[in-house]
């Protein structure tokens, strides 16, 4: 295990640092701990078997820059692959690497988040929330230049805080769409309504990590703290759906994923859905898609034909 930190020179005496880096390689582990209060902590993982523990009450994000992470919390797990961000926030997560691949990790308490947000944003008070989406070039870019900035032996002149603040705009930019999301939430104060996001994204969240099995509504309602009513009306105001119709959406676009771009059999497709029969899988392909596996899968080939 090699940990590396870096304190900042150019700070004041007696103030925190704005980040702290650390160095993961060859089976390295880090465990941040949940006292810390002060600054960020920029984790650079490479090489098999890395891990991160991040505490409760904490945002990161993470980013694979070659091969694939897994997440694991009290709830669920969950898969991140190269071109992806996971935002996550909240519960305690734990992030490895079971492969030979290399990530950036940016976490630290949210208090110490909000220090930055504020600095960028003049519109009350700013919430990057927990998200898997594609990762931009610039949230990229901004992240491995401020790896190499907070190391203690990097030649870039660069304030960390700057960095940051410019993560945190790009981070912002990003969730426009949701953020904008939050004026349909319940409550009557603006932290109110970013909560009842918080706890809609909660719910989006096991969804989407249910691994194809038919979420329980119930259970749902228990994880963001609402009655299945009342689950249902507020998610669909905000959203445009019901998580049951979230799901099913989830589900038609794995679905087609699979048949498009693998060479899985169609009878292993219809097994890992939890589909009866081959037949009962084809005929649902049909209804959703209006066309056949196999039509689908020949317009594939057409087009990489095309292509090539």
């Amino acid at each position: 295990m090699d940990i590396r930190t870096r304190p900042d020179h150019h700070r004041p005496m007696g103030t925190p640092p704005e980040t702290t880096f650390h160095a993961l390689q060859f089976a390295g582990s880090l465990q941040l701990d949940s006292a810390d209060r002060r600054g960020l902590h920029l984790v650079h993982a490479s090489g098999r078997g890395t891990r991160l523990q991040v505490p409760a009450g904490w945002l990161t994000l993470c980013v694979p820059l070659a091969g694939c992470l897994q997440f694991e919390t009290a709830e669920t797990c969950w898969e991140l692959s190269t071109g992806l961000l996971q935002v996550w926030r909240d519960a305690p997560v734990r992030v490895s690497d079971h492969g030979s691949g290399a990530w950036l990790a940016l976490a630290g308490p949210i208090p110490a988040w909000h220090r930055h947000l504020l600095r960028v944003s003049a519109q009350g008070r700013p919430e990057i929330f927990p998200i898997r989406c594609a990762c931009t070039r610039d949230l990229r870019r901004l992240l491995v230049t401020l790896a190499r900035a907070t190391r203690s032996d990097s030649p870039i002149n660069r304030e960390p805080a700057r960095l940051i603040e410019a993560v945190c705009t790009a981070a912002l930019e990003q969730q426009q769409d949701l953020a904008a999301r939050v004026a349909n939430c319940s409550g009557r104060t603006l932290q109110r309504r970013q909560q009842t996001m918080l706890r809609l994204l909660r719910v989006r969240h096991l969804i989407e990590t249910s691994r194809g099995e038919r979420p329980d509504l119930v259970q749902l309602a228990r994880t963001a703290s609402y009655s299945p009513w009342h689950l249902i009306r507020i998610h669909r105001e905000v959203f445009g759906e019901t998580p049951s119709e979230y799901a099913a959406t989830l589900r038609l676009r794995q679905t087609w994923s699979l048949v498009q771009d693998t060479s899985t059999s169609i009878c292993e497709i219809s097994e890992a859905l939890g589909f009866e029969s081959q037949s009962a899988f084809c005929r649902s392909f049909k209804k959703s898609f209006g066309c056949t596996t196999t039509q689908a899968r020949k317009t594939q080939r057409d087009g990489r034909s095309l292509a090539a």
